[in-house]
């Protein structure tokens, strides 16, 4: 039982580091494709 609460716990962890990164890579995704219909326009 602990294993798995350790392991829940640092299964956590990662998604909460991760989360960042995420948002980060969504909003850069946004930028180029914002960029690209401004400059195709």
């Amino acid at each position: 039982m602990n294993a798995i609460k350790s392991n829940y716990r640092g299964l956590s962890l990662l998604i909460d580091l991760n989360w960042d990164r995420a948002i980060y890579l969504g909003a850069l995704i946004l930028a180029l494709a914002a960029g690209a219909c401004l400059g195709s326009a």
